[in-house]
């Protein structure tokens, strides 16, 4: 499978034109395609990978054929009960020599959520044995990670634009353009954008489990 791409522009809070929307439905369908493929590459069931993701067995159904997006947290629960990181749901490894660089406007990318939600830019290639991840993460307003998450490695990110809203071990900050964080992705984390324009994030983890 070869990752659709989309042109890169810049973050608008309205709906993509029409004439933009088709890339990203391919991509998005072929997020369901790799789930499907590895699930059962696997040897499991839908009712099995739903159980082990803590997902219902419809969402699931819904995502493979292409008809829903999963949203940060379902992507997470799939990807781990998956063993695989996030990003392999969208992204291809490629050879070792031909990614050195990814260039602007190429980079593989997917939305996340239903309505309002994410679009993630992948910085890296989902490749066996990297130890780093990172994405530009563009935020709609009331979007976020849709409750806590905790999993393994560190993460760090940077505010590009806009503000979120971080809540780390229950402890809340207002992050805003120029402001950086760093935690333990163990600790019990969340955010949300809670202002009315797109926040804009460079995202690290390692290891890459997103």
């Amino acid at each position: 499978m070869t990752a659709a791409v989309q042109k890169k522009s810049k973050p608008v809070s309205g709906p993509l034109p029409k004439s933009a929307s088709k890339p990203m439905q391919a991509l998005e369908s072929r997020v369901g395609l790799k789930m499907r493929h590895t699930r059962l590459l696997k040897g499991l069931t839908l009712k099995k990978l739903a159980d082990l993701a803590e997902c219902s067995e419809s969402l699931l159904s819904r995502i493979e054929n292409g008809s829903a997006n999963p949203s940060i947290k379902t992507m997470h629960r799939v990807a781990l009960a998956l063993e695989m990181p996030v990003s392999g749901l969208f992204q291809e490894g490629g050879d070792a020599d031909s990614s050195v660089v990814l260039r602007q406007g190429e980079r593989p990318t997917v939305q996340a959520g239903q309505g309002k939600g994410h679009r993630l830019e992948a910085l890296i290639p989902s490749r066996r044995g990297n130890l780093l991840s990172g994405y530009i993460n563009d935020i709609e307003p009331g979007s976020g990670s849709e409750g806590v998450i905790s999993h393994e490695g560190e993460e760090f990110g940077y505010v590009l634009d806009g503000e979120i809203e971080l809540i780390v071990d229950e402890k809340k900050y207002q992050l805003r353009p120029g402001d950086s964080f760093y935690f333990r992705s163990e600790r019990p984390h969340s955010y949300t954008n809670n202002r009315k324009k797109i926040a804009r994030i460079l995202w690290l983890n390692t290891p890459p489990t997103f």
